[in-house]
């Protein structure tokens, strides 16, 4: 079974021959960022790697978005939606829903977190799972705060 980054490389050849450059111009900038972050650290490119590159990526994305709204830049809104949506098929399913908060009562229970001021043991737990780069902890965040008083 071919790597994240294996396959996001078969993607930008597959692009180039269909003539997309659109999705081609998103992948390789993907891939130069990848290559970059690999760089930088000192770092083999993984699975790893490439997902924490791509989620940052997403991450800034989704950030200018918020200000390209409030500037009235609805064109740069929709071309950066679009780079989110194609990044977006590389990087693994989040865990949320029922299955985030079942995580988030098992981690209360083990640390025996009672108040808001404990919260930091708690996502302390919740981020020594194996699972952990699936979790969105800002949504994490926000559920202990409802259920820690």
């Amino acid at each position: 079974m071919p790597t994240i980054y294996e396959k996001l490389r078969a993607d930008i050849v597959t692009a180039l021959k269909a003539r997309d450059s659109a999705r081609a111009l998103i992948l390789r900038s993907a891939d130069a960022a990848i290559q970059r972050t690999s760089m930088d650290s000192d770092k083999p490119i993984d699975d790893d790697l490439v997902v924490a590159t791509l989620r940052k990526s997403v991450k800034n994305l989704t950030a200018a978005n918020v200000e390209f709204k409030k500037g009235g830049r609805e064109d740069l809104v929709e071309a950066n939606l679009k780079e989110i949506g194609v990044l977006d098929n590389y990087l693994p399913q989040m865990i949320g829903g029922d299955q985030l908060a079942v995580i988030i009562d098992e981690a209360i229970a083990e640390t025996g977190a009672q108040s808001r001021k404990e919260m930091g043991r708690v996502i302390g737990f919740i981020k020594k799972r194996p699972d952990a780069s699936l979790i969105d902890f800002g949504a994490v965040s926000k559920v202990l705060q409802g259920k820690l008083s």
